[in-house]
Protein backbone atom coordinates (compact mmCIF):
# COMPACT_ATOMS: atom_id res chain seq x y z
CA UNK A 1 0.00 0.00 0.00
CA UNK A 2 3.06 2.18 0.98
CA UNK A 3 4.62 2.12 -2.36
CA UNK A 4 1.29 2.99 -4.39
CA UNK A 5 0.43 5.69 -2.33
CA UNK A 6 4.35 6.96 -2.94
CA UNK A 7 3.76 6.91 -6.42
CA UNK A 8 0.29 8.16 -6.62
CA UNK A 9 1.80 11.19 -4.33
CA UNK A 10 5.14 11.12 -6.37
CA UNK A 11 7.13 11.67 -2.79
CA UNK A 12 10.35 10.16 -2.01
CA UNK A 13 9.78 10.33 1.54
CA UNK A 14 6.56 8.61 2.71
CA UNK A 15 7.54 8.22 7.09
CA UNK A 16 4.57 7.67 9.10
CA UNK A 17 4.66 9.70 11.92
CA UNK A 18 2.81 7.67 14.44
CA UNK A 19 -0.71 9.98 14.43
CA UNK A 20 -3.35 7.12 13.78
CA UNK A 21 -7.05 6.95 13.73
CA UNK A 22 -10.21 6.50 12.79
CA UNK A 23 -13.75 5.92 13.37
CA UNK A 24 -16.73 3.11 12.63
CA UNK A 25 -16.05 3.36 8.93
CA UNK A 26 -12.23 3.85 8.22
CA UNK A 27 -8.87 3.66 9.30
CA UNK A 28 -6.67 6.53 8.99
CA UNK A 29 -2.48 7.25 9.40
CA UNK A 30 -0.77 10.28 8.94
CA UNK A 31 2.59 10.56 6.70
CA UNK A 32 5.42 12.70 6.27
CA UNK A 33 6.11 13.26 2.30
CA UNK A 34 8.22 15.63 0.62
CA UNK A 35 5.76 18.04 0.57
CA UNK A 36 4.53 18.53 3.82
CA UNK A 37 2.44 15.70 6.44
CA UNK A 38 -0.96 14.21 4.91
CA UNK A 39 -3.61 11.93 7.00
CA UNK A 40 -4.48 9.00 4.68
CA UNK A 41 -7.71 7.03 5.65
CA UNK A 42 -8.42 3.96 3.97
CA UNK A 43 -11.14 1.64 3.90
CA UNK A 44 -11.75 -2.06 1.68
CA UNK A 45 -15.56 -2.12 1.19
CA UNK A 46 -16.53 -2.34 -2.29
CA UNK A 47 -18.31 1.22 -1.39
CA UNK A 48 -15.14 3.06 -0.41
CA UNK A 49 -14.20 4.49 -3.34
CA UNK A 50 -17.84 6.17 -3.97
CA UNK A 51 -18.25 7.37 -0.02
CA UNK A 52 -14.31 9.23 -0.48
CA UNK A 53 -15.18 10.67 -3.38
CA UNK A 54 -18.24 12.39 -2.18
CA UNK A 55 -16.25 13.44 0.97
CA UNK A 56 -13.58 14.71 -1.12
CA UNK A 57 -16.12 16.94 -3.57
CA UNK A 58 -17.82 18.12 -0.11
CA UNK A 59 -14.24 19.27 1.31
CA UNK A 60 -13.78 21.19 -1.68
CA UNK A 61 -17.14 22.95 -1.63
CA UNK A 62 -17.05 23.95 1.48
CA UNK A 63 -13.09 25.30 1.28
CA UNK A 64 -14.61 27.58 -1.54
CA UNK A 65 -17.07 29.22 0.89
CA UNK A 66 -13.90 30.02 3.22
CA UNK A 67 -16.24 30.31 6.05
CA UNK A 68 -15.09 27.64 8.22
CA UNK A 69 -12.01 25.47 8.57
CA UNK A 70 -11.84 21.98 6.96
CA UNK A 71 -8.88 19.63 5.49
CA UNK A 72 -7.44 20.15 2.08
CA UNK A 73 -8.70 17.26 0.44
CA UNK A 74 -5.63 16.18 -1.96
CA UNK A 75 -6.30 12.83 -3.83
CA UNK A 76 -8.31 9.41 -3.98
CA UNK A 77 -6.41 6.79 -5.03
CA UNK A 78 -7.02 2.61 -5.86
CA UNK A 79 -4.50 0.26 -4.19
CA UNK A 80 -3.28 -3.18 -5.03
CA UNK A 81 -5.39 -5.63 -2.59
CA UNK A 82 -8.79 -3.70 -3.20
CA UNK A 83 -8.35 -0.70 -0.54
CA UNK A 84 -9.34 2.91 -1.59
CA UNK A 85 -7.26 5.53 -0.11
CA UNK A 86 -7.90 9.25 0.60
CA UNK A 87 -5.33 11.66 1.45
CA UNK A 88 -5.66 14.73 2.48
CA UNK A 89 -4.23 17.72 4.72
CA UNK A 90 -2.96 16.97 8.28
CA UNK A 91 -4.07 18.92 11.09
CA UNK A 92 -3.58 18.90 14.32
CA UNK A 93 -6.65 18.30 16.03
CA UNK A 94 -8.23 18.25 19.31
CA UNK A 95 -11.53 18.07 21.09
CA UNK A 96 -14.01 21.37 20.93
CA UNK A 97 -13.60 23.50 23.63
CA UNK A 98 -12.44 26.62 23.24
CA UNK A 99 -13.94 27.65 20.12
CA UNK A 100 -17.52 26.56 20.19
CA UNK A 101 -19.12 29.63 20.12
CA UNK A 102 -17.02 30.56 16.81
CA UNK A 103 -18.16 27.22 15.54
CA UNK A 104 -21.60 28.33 15.98
CA UNK A 105 -20.99 31.61 13.76
CA UNK A 106 -18.74 30.32 11.09
CA UNK A 107 -21.79 27.56 10.42
CA UNK A 108 -23.56 30.56 10.05
CA UNK A 109 -21.25 32.24 7.80
CA UNK A 110 -21.53 28.57 5.97
CA UNK A 111 -25.40 28.04 5.54
CA UNK A 112 -25.41 31.95 4.22
CA UNK A 113 -22.86 31.98 2.08
CA UNK A 114 -25.26 30.74 -0.72
CA UNK A 115 -27.69 33.02 -0.25
CA UNK A 116 -25.70 36.39 0.22
CA UNK A 117 -23.64 35.22 -3.46
CA UNK A 118 -27.58 35.53 -5.03
CA UNK A 119 -27.69 38.62 -3.27
CA UNK A 120 -24.68 39.85 -4.97
CA UNK A 121 -25.33 38.25 -8.17
CA UNK A 122 -28.17 40.71 -8.15
CA UNK A 123 -26.70 43.57 -7.32
CA UNK A 124 -23.74 42.82 -9.97
CA UNK A 125 -26.57 42.14 -13.17
CA UNK A 126 -27.42 45.26 -13.21
CA UNK A 127 -23.73 46.54 -14.13
CA UNK A 128 -22.78 46.08 -17.50
CA UNK A 129 -20.11 43.32 -18.00
CA UNK A 130 -20.15 41.43 -14.37
CA UNK A 131 -22.31 38.66 -13.28
CA UNK A 132 -22.63 35.02 -12.64
CA UNK A 133 -18.98 34.36 -14.99
CA UNK A 134 -16.77 36.37 -13.11
CA UNK A 135 -17.67 34.83 -10.01
CA UNK A 136 -15.28 32.10 -8.16
CA UNK A 137 -17.96 30.38 -6.61
CA UNK A 138 -21.07 30.07 -8.68
CA UNK A 139 -24.59 30.76 -7.18
CA UNK A 140 -27.13 27.61 -6.76
CA UNK A 141 -30.69 27.58 -7.16
CA UNK A 142 -31.50 24.49 -6.73
CA UNK A 143 -31.39 21.76 -4.07
CA UNK A 144 -29.08 19.15 -4.50
CA UNK A 145 -25.01 18.28 -5.07
CA UNK A 146 -23.66 17.37 -8.19
CA UNK A 147 -22.38 13.76 -6.99
CA UNK A 148 -23.57 11.20 -4.55
CA UNK A 149 -22.26 11.64 -0.99
CA UNK A 150 -22.53 8.85 2.10
CA UNK A 151 -23.90 8.92 5.88
CA UNK A 152 -21.23 6.12 6.76
CA UNK A 153 -21.61 3.76 3.80
CA UNK A 154 -25.17 4.82 3.15
CA UNK A 155 -25.27 6.72 -0.10
CA UNK A 156 -27.40 9.97 -1.02
CA UNK A 157 -28.59 10.83 -4.02
CA UNK A 158 -28.32 14.61 -4.54
CA UNK A 159 -30.32 14.84 -7.77
CA UNK A 160 -31.13 18.57 -8.39
CA UNK A 161 -34.48 19.42 -7.42
CA UNK A 162 -36.41 22.77 -7.84
CA UNK A 163 -37.80 22.58 -4.45
CA UNK A 164 -36.94 22.17 -1.07
CA UNK A 165 -40.39 20.25 -0.54
CA UNK A 166 -39.64 17.56 -3.26
CA UNK A 167 -36.01 17.13 -2.35
CA UNK A 168 -36.45 16.72 1.03
CA UNK A 169 -39.54 14.17 0.36
CA UNK A 170 -38.07 12.23 -2.71
CA UNK A 171 -34.22 12.23 -1.38
CA UNK A 172 -33.81 12.17 1.94
CA UNK A 173 -37.36 10.92 4.03
CA UNK A 174 -38.20 8.13 0.90
CA UNK A 175 -35.11 6.07 1.10
CA UNK A 176 -35.08 6.01 4.73
CA UNK A 177 -38.96 4.55 4.60
CA UNK A 178 -37.70 1.99 1.53
CA UNK A 179 -34.95 0.59 3.38
CA UNK A 180 -37.94 0.33 6.41
CA UNK A 181 -40.11 -1.27 4.34
CA UNK A 182 -37.17 -3.70 3.28
CA UNK A 183 -35.72 -4.62 6.27
CA UNK A 184 -38.70 -4.79 8.71
CA UNK A 185 -42.40 -4.73 6.09
CA UNK A 186 -43.39 -1.95 8.42
CA UNK A 187 -46.77 -1.68 6.75
CA UNK A 188 -48.11 0.88 9.28
CA UNK A 189 -44.78 2.92 8.72
CA UNK A 190 -45.62 2.57 5.07
CA UNK A 191 -49.14 3.98 5.60
CA UNK A 192 -48.14 6.92 7.86
CA UNK A 193 -45.82 7.88 5.39
CA UNK A 194 -48.33 8.22 2.84
CA UNK A 195 -50.28 10.31 5.20
CA UNK A 196 -47.68 12.73 5.99
CA UNK A 197 -46.12 13.06 2.32
CA UNK A 198 -49.44 14.71 1.73
CA UNK A 199 -48.95 17.20 4.40
CA UNK A 200 -45.08 18.12 3.77
CA UNK A 201 -45.69 20.50 1.02
CA UNK A 202 -48.47 22.75 4.37
CA UNK A 203 -45.15 22.77 6.85
CA UNK A 204 -42.92 25.17 4.04
CA UNK A 205 -45.94 27.65 3.47
CA UNK A 206 -45.55 30.87 2.64
CA UNK A 207 -41.34 30.43 3.61
CA UNK A 208 -38.84 31.31 1.16
CA UNK A 209 -35.98 28.37 1.19
CA UNK A 210 -32.39 29.73 -0.49
CA UNK A 211 -30.73 26.83 -1.23
CA UNK A 212 -28.03 26.68 1.79
CA UNK A 213 -24.42 24.46 1.57
CA UNK A 214 -24.83 22.29 4.03
CA UNK A 215 -22.13 19.96 5.91
CA UNK A 216 -24.82 16.83 5.66
CA UNK A 217 -23.73 14.83 8.28
CA UNK A 218 -22.66 17.01 11.49
CA UNK A 219 -22.36 16.21 14.98
CA UNK A 220 -20.47 15.61 17.87
CA UNK A 221 -17.71 12.94 16.24
CA UNK A 222 -17.02 15.32 13.09
CA UNK A 223 -16.14 18.30 14.63
CA UNK A 224 -12.92 19.84 16.29
CA UNK A 225 -10.70 22.65 16.87
CA UNK A 226 -7.20 23.84 16.29
CA UNK A 227 -5.06 26.62 17.59
CA UNK A 228 -6.94 28.86 14.76
CA UNK A 229 -10.77 27.81 15.80
CA UNK A 230 -13.48 24.96 14.85
CA UNK A 231 -12.72 22.55 12.31
CA UNK A 232 -15.35 20.18 10.61
CA UNK A 233 -14.60 17.08 8.59
CA UNK A 234 -16.22 13.87 7.46
CA UNK A 235 -18.74 15.90 5.37
CA UNK A 236 -21.74 14.31 3.09
CA UNK A 237 -22.58 17.71 1.51
CA UNK A 238 -25.62 18.85 -0.48
CA UNK A 239 -27.80 22.23 -0.68
CA UNK A 240 -30.59 22.01 1.73
CA UNK A 241 -32.80 23.60 4.06
CA UNK A 242 -30.34 25.66 6.60
CA UNK A 243 -32.20 24.54 9.59
CA UNK A 244 -31.58 20.88 8.68
CA UNK A 245 -28.68 20.90 10.97
CA UNK A 246 -30.64 21.66 13.70
CA UNK A 247 -32.50 18.16 12.99
CA UNK A 248 -29.45 15.80 12.76
CA UNK A 249 -28.51 17.30 16.28
CA UNK A 250 -31.50 16.50 17.47
CA UNK A 251 -31.45 13.21 16.61
CA UNK A 252 -28.20 12.74 17.92
CA UNK A 253 -28.90 14.05 21.26
CA UNK A 254 -32.26 11.76 22.40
Amino acid sequence: MEDALRGALGTAVLRPTGHSGGGCISQGQSYDTDRGRVYVKSNSKAEARRMFEGEMASLEAILKTQTIKVPKPIKVIDVPGGSTLFVMEHLEMRGLNRHSAKLGTQLADLHLHNQQLGEKLKKEESTVGKGQGQMEVQFVDQFGFHTVTCCGYLPQVNDWQNDWVTFFAKQRIQPQMDMIEKNSGDREARELWAQLQLKIPSLFCDVEIVPALLHGDLWGGNVAEDDSGPVIFDPASFYGHSELVMIFQCKRTR
